[in-house]
Parts: C-alpha cells; sequence; structure tokens
C-alpha cells in the first residue's frame, strides 16, 4: 500500500487526472445536493469541515507562518471570502435553476477571465493566439446562456442558474489573480488560513437561511455530499495539483484544467441523466478550444 502511494506521489499525470475528475464531481455533488441540503450550510459545512482537519495536519506549519500573515488578515479574508465562500455559495445556488452541464461548461471559462484580468489588473501582456482563444472560449459561455439559439439575445432569456455560475466564474478568477500578491508561503498552508476564513465567511448565510426558515438540514445523502465535496474537490484535489506542480511545473499542469469541462459533461449525463444536446457540445467544444489557444504562452512546455 505504502509503495503504491510512493509511485502514485510521482505521477503528474494521474494526479492532475484525478484533480480535474474531483472538481467536476463538485458539479454533480451541486445537483445531488438540490433537496438533500441547503446551498448556504453546505457551503459552511465543506470549509468549517475543511478548516477544523487542516490545521490538526498543518499545525506547526501554520504556527511558523503567522508572523508572517499577521499583517496579511485583510487579504487572507477576501481570499477566504471571496474565492471559497462566495464562489460556492453562488455554485451551488447555480445548481438549483441550471443544468449540472451547463455548470462544467461555464466553469471552464475561468481561466478564460482570468487571462481577461491579468491584462486589465496588471498590464500582462496577450499575444494574438490568446485574445483568439478569449474570443472563442467566451463565444461557448454565450452559446450555453443563450441556449444556443440566437434569439435569445433579443429577449435576453437568460437562465438565473447560468447567470449564477457566470457570476461565480468571475469570483473565482478574481481569487486566481489575487494569488499573484499571495505571501511567500508554502500554498497548502495558506490554503489552511483561507479554508478558516472561508468557514467563518460563510457562517452568516448558513445562519440566514435558518433565520429566514428556509434551511434544509442534511438528509442522508446530504451528509454524503458534505463528505465528498470535503474530501475530494476541496482537500485532495488541492494536495494533488500542489504535488502535481512541484512535479512538472504550474504551466503544464494548468494545461489540464481543460480536462474539468469535459468530464462534468460526462459525470453529469453518466450519474445524473441529464441530456446533453447539440448546443452542448459545440459550446463545449468552442471552451475547450479557448482555454487551449488563451493558454500562457510556451505553457505545454514549462517547467
Amino acid at each position: 500500500m505504502k509503495s503504491s502511494m510512493q509511485w502514485l506521489w510521482g505521477q503528474p499525470v494521474i494526479l492532475l487526472t484525478l484533480t480535474t475528475l474531483f472538481w467536476a464531481g463538485n458539479t454533480v455533488a451541486g445537483k445531488v445536493a438540490v433537496g438533500e441540503i441547503s446551498p448556504s450550510l453546505l457551503t459552511f459545512a465543506r470549509w468549517a469541515l475543511l478548516s477544523l482537519v487542516l490545521p490538526l495536519l498543518y499545525a506547526r506549519q501554520m504556527r511558523e507562518v503567522w508572523p508572517v500573515l499577521r499583517g496579511r488578515w485583510l487579504y487572507l479574508a477576501a481570499m477566504g471570502g471571496l474565492g471559497l465562500a462566495a464562489f460556492n455559495l453562488l455554485f451551488y445556488f447555480s445548481a438549483h435553476h441550471t443544468a449540472a452541464v451547463n455548470i462544467g461548461i461555464l466553469q471552464g471559462a475561468i481561466p478564460i477571465i482570468v487571462v481577461l484580468g491579468a491584462f486589465a489588473l496588471h498590464g500582462t501582456r496577450i499575444t494574438g493566439q490568446q485574445v483568439f482563444g478569449v474570443i472563442v472560449g467566451l463565444a461557448g459561455v454565450l452559446t450555453v446562456a443563450l441556449r444556443g439559439l440566437p434569439s435569445g439575445l433579443a429577449d435576453l432569456s437568460l437562465n438565473s442558474g447560468d447567470v449564477l455560475m457566470a457570476s461565480a466564474c468571475v469570483l473565482y478568477a478574481g481569487y486566481t489573480l489575487g494569488l499573484k500578491s499571495r505571501p511567500a508561503v508554502s500554498g497548502i498552508v495558506l490554503f489552511c488560513y483561507f479554508s478558516i476564513f472561508g468557514a467563518a465567511l460563510s457562517l452568516p448565510f448558513a445562519a440566514a437561511e435558518w433565520w429566514a426558515g428556509s434551511i434544509t438540514w442534511p438528509t442522508d445523502i446530504g451528509w454524503l455530499v458534505i463528505a465528498y465535496v470535503t474530501v475530494f474537490p476541496s482537500f485532495l484535489s488541492q494536495i494533488f495539483f500542489l504535488r502535481s506542480v512541484d512535479l512538472i511545473g504550474p504551466g503544464r499542469s494548468g494545461v489540464f484544467v481543460n480536462l474539468t469541462p469535459i468530464f462534468s459533461a460526462l459525470l453529469a449525463v453518466a450519474l445524473l441523466s441529464e441530456v446533453f444536446r447539440a448546443y452542448h457540445g459545440v459550446a463545449l467544444a468552442l471552451v475547450v478550444l479557448g482555454l487551449w489557444w488563451a493558454r500562457a504562452p510556451g505553457a505545454a512546455r514549462r517547467r
């Protein structure tokens, strides 16, 4: 068993494939959660459990870096509040109003929004290929939003769930851009602090659900959803991705994000029996191609 884990720890392709598969599984979990646990409670439970477990595993490292992070608590709050709490609130609320296939495809556009944000906020140079990739990727997002019907532009018949998910993508893109200003500490230790703030800042929303009488306490299936989103997309995916970055670098690791919308669509059809329509295929192809063209120059070769 130990030798198998050691072998797996040195296989970046397998680690990254599992990472994107777990992220895609979060899309399915969001749909399964409908009626089994309310969105705000699920968000709080996810980060609360993680913020209890991670300090047990990384207590020493967290203590060592606290003198560095003490003066950056507003940064930690913003990253945990927007990138973890608010993103997941919108993500899980969107699952009440749109299909998992749509969520997965829209989520795939996050790196494209990051390219635009990096240009707008940091003046990062964008090549002609990247501009073309951004246009193609956003065309895929628009195809999902309009359900493949150009007439949707005329009557603005946008699905509220798609709008919520698109808003969530903007928040997570902001979180990704915020990592550019991260303190010089270990990624996983920084994530521990983000999780604590994510739990703290999602608590008021769960409390509001309870106060309004709209809270859905977890059923047996709801508890399974909590367990899945806490262990797999939150914890293991983070560990696997960081390990892969150590092995092959951020550029080559980032290319694997292309798999997330593909896995999301496949899982939604296989596990939720959702209908994969022609416009979904067009949108998925546009987003994946856009991701590929919009990646940083030489990303596939950097180590």
